[in-house]
């Protein structure tokens, strides 16, 4: 840039032959006030040194190196666009200004614009074909047309990093082109990397805050981010600038019927119209797939309609959806965890309530473990309750209905005429039904039973069960029952 920008210190020559007086006053006078500018613009006092290009320009409008000199101050700058027009004053004074086409070329692939900046540079070369500046220039408007089609055909196929990268490389030559800037910027919001997105589309409203492009870039960001409500304000402010601004107008219309929906099917919900509130979630995660942070809260939403309606594999499933789209959202790990709870899937529960405990380390979601972890280290013994199979509130009548029931079914000698295969399946049956009737007909051991404790600490030790015993202190003593007659013998 520094090379490319320095000022030019030739003299200016005169205007014509024979000039009057007072133009040759002017003249002097506008070389001064350029001579005091190189002084400035040497010292990186670019802002003096444009001040005295431009009260050299305003005594002496027909000079080009004047014009060239004020563009590459622009230039260092930061004003592109306003050097550029100086630029293209200078070679229209004089075409045969190998710095001023330069300067025009540089401008104009800093805009981005590098078919522009390659004629420029051409041009030079045909002034100066040995001119290495320009042959450099020329192979950089290249890569610029190549990392912008690149681009494009990236966004197309929404491989929006490769894009990122391409305009990351033609930035590096093109750093005033606002276009690259938005692309870029809407590649970063469709890759959820709002803040960065954010910040590119900021920098380009601080310049220009009617760029309609950046303004839907904003929105686009508020709109992923969920604050749908804020992101329509953002669109619709893009289309005030730009009314003809097709992403805008779909982004502004999408976000407008998800809002819709969304609050339709919370208001189904809270009055209780599950069906309604499932068939009104469905059709908003139909509006937008790429909306993750929306489409997330709604599969959660219509989890919760599905375990309403105990439909609790189904409500999983739209839970694990949720978590698939946004794998930090707590409420869909909480839902999953407790229709996992529910359909006594407790290895699962401990895993999400573990990952929720781990994010957030409040007492509530450490007493949701403890119980999921409690629940699952009762479901790894024998479920005594589904043995006799009584509900775990059955009263001590409904216990000893169940295991009379039972003990009859499985007994032994009812199956003696059976194959081995099967008297040994009956005979552990049998010896079953006996273990849950010794725990479940004793309080103290129940107690321990379903809090889960270790019933060994009370000294039973199952392995020396004797279910005979039991059956028979049951049904009153021994041979106190004939399977022939189904009854107790007097």
């Amino acid at each position: 840039m520094a090379a490319m920008a320095e000022c030019d210190v030739i003299m200016a020559a005169p205007e014509g032959p024979g000039g009057l007086d007072s133009d040759e006053e002017a003249r002097r006078e506008a070389e001064s006030f350029k001579e005091q500018g190189n002084v400035y613009y040497a010292k990186k006092d670019y802002n003096e040194a444009y001040n005295y290009y431009t009260k050299a320009i305003d005594t002496c409008p027909h000079n080009a190196s004047y014009y060239g000199n004020r563009a590459a101050t622009l230039m260092m700058l930061g004003r592109f666009r306003e050097a550029l027009g100086d630029s293209q004053q200078s070679v229209r004074l004089d075409d045969c200004f190998v710095r001023g086409h330069l300067r025009e070329g540089k401008c104009h692939l800093s805009l981005g614009n590098a078919m522009a900046a390659s004629r420029c540079f051409q041009r030079v070369l045909e002034l100066d074909h040995k001119n290495t500046q320009a042959q450099q220039e020329l192979k950089n408007a290249s890569a610029v047309l190549e990392y912008e089609k690149i681009a494009e055909i990236d966004f197309e196929k929404r491989d929006f990093r490769k894009a990122v990268f391409c305009m990351d490389r033609a930035l590096e030559f093109a750093p005033a082109c606002h276009r690259f800037k938005i692309l870029k910027a809407e590649c970063l919001a469709l890759l959820g990397r709002y803040p960065e997105a954010q910040s590119v589309a900021s920098d380009i409203l601080r310049m220009d805050s009617t760029n309609a492009d950046a303004l839907y870039v904003r929105g686009l960001c508020l709109y992923y981010e969920d604050c749908i409500e804020k992101a329509v304000q953002f669109f619709i402010q893009a289309l005030r600038m730009a009314p003809d601004h097709e992403k805008a107008c779909m982004a502004c219309r999408n976000a407008k019927a998800l809002k819709a929906k969304k609050e339709d099917g919370n208001k189904a919900f809270k009055e209780g119209n599950y069906k309604l509130a499932y068939e009104l979630y469905t059709e908003a995660l139909g509006i937008d797939p790429n909306n993750i942070k929306t489409n997330a809260k709604l599969y959660c939403n219509r989890g919760t309609v599905n375990s309403k309606l105990r439909k609790l594999e189904e409500a999983i499933d739209d839970c694990t959806n949720a978590i698939k789209l946004d794998d930090t959202y707590i409420k869909a790990y909480l839902r999953r965890a407790q229709c996992y709870m529910d359909t006594e899937q407790y290895e699962d529960a401990v895993r999400d309530y573990e990952k929720v405990y781990q994010t957030e380390k409040t007492k509530e979601h450490k007493q949701l473990l403890k119980n999921a972890q409690l629940e699952l280290k009762k479901s790894k013994r024998k479920d005594y309750y589904k043995i006799l199979g009584v509900d775990k509130n059955a009263s001590e009548d409904e216990i000893k209905k169940a295991y009379r029931k039972r003990a009859l079914m499985h007994h032994p000698d009812r199956h003696s005429g059976a194959s081995a295969e099967v008297q040994k399946e009956e005979e552990k049956k049998f010896k079953e039904v006996g273990e849950a009737f010794t725990i479940l007909s004793d309080p103290k051991k129940k107690a321990r039973y379903d809090s889960g404790q270790d019933l060994e600490e009370d000294g039973l030790n199952m392995g020396d069960f004797d279910a005979n015993n039991i059956f028979k202190a049951f049904f009153g003593g021994p041979g106190g029952f004939s399977f022939e007659d189904g009854k107790t013998l007097c």
